[in-house]
Parts: structure tokens; C-alpha cells; sequence
């Protein structure tokens, strides 16, 4: 990163059951949780949940867009709150604390709540 990075960066993006569908398919990770509307009704959630790594996944998109070159060497992430298919989210991205560390926040947009949290940590670029 540089000191003309493009951080601090906000995106909007809404899930939807197909994502998580497609994401099943392809992760092998298909818990009724986040693929059976019918089965997540009946849950504490009352509907289907994202995938965490579903998330991250287009946290990872969009730094591979702004820091074009740069290689993702790890990441450190929680999931506080459960995200659900329909629902708005927020995806935040921040300069970290430490050098080639991205700061990262997603949020419900109407409630506030994160649904992940963590430090992406990029090496190199153009």
C-alpha cells in the first residue's frame, strides 16, 4: 500500500440465496442453515444465513480491485452477528494499525450490526 491508497472505501452489496446456494456448491459446505429456507425457518435465526467465508470472499474481490498487484498473506476474522440473503450490507475498509494491514468492517445497513470484523495483511503491488 501506498500513501495514495484508495482507504478509507465503502461498498454496499445484498446477498442472495442464490449466492449462498452457488457458494454450497462450490465450498462442499451445504448445512441446511444456509441452503434450506424451510429448515432455517424453524431455526433462532427464522431464515437462512450466510456462509462466513461467503462474506470474506467479497471483502477479498474488492482488495484484489483497489491494491491490483498486491498479494493477500492472511487475514484475521470474526463473525459476531449471523447475515441473512435479501439483507443490505456495509463493507468498510480501513487503513490497519500495522504496515500492508487493511482494517475491515461489515454491517447490516439497517441495523448497524457487524457481521464480520477483522485485518486483511497485503505484501507488495506495483
Amino acid at each position: 500500500m501506498t500513501p495514495a491508497d484508495p482507504l478509507p472505501h465503502r461498498r454496499s452489496w445484498t446477498p442472495s440465496q442464490a449466492e449462498f446456494d452457488a457458494f454450497a456448491a462450490v465450498s462442499g459446505d451445504d448445512n441446511p442453515i444456509h441452503v434450506d429456507p424451510a429448515f432455517s425457518a424453524r431455526t433462532r435465526f427464522g431464515r437462512t444465513v450466510s456462509h462466513g467465508m461467503l462474506i470474506y470472499t467479497r471483502v477479498f474481490g474488492l482488495l484484489g480491485e483497489l491494491f491490483p498487484g498486491h498479494r493477500h498473506q492472511a487475514q484475521a476474522l470474526m463473525f459476531p452477528h449471523p447475515a441473512f440473503a435479501g439483507e443490505e450490507l456495509v463493507i468498510e475498509l480501513e487503513r490497519g494499525v500495522a504496515t500492508g494491514s487493511v482494517g475491515i468492517r461489515v454491517s447490516r445497513a439497517a441495523t448497524g450490526e457487524e457481521v464480520l470484523t477483522g485485518l486483511a495483511t497485503l505484501e507488495g503491488g506495483a
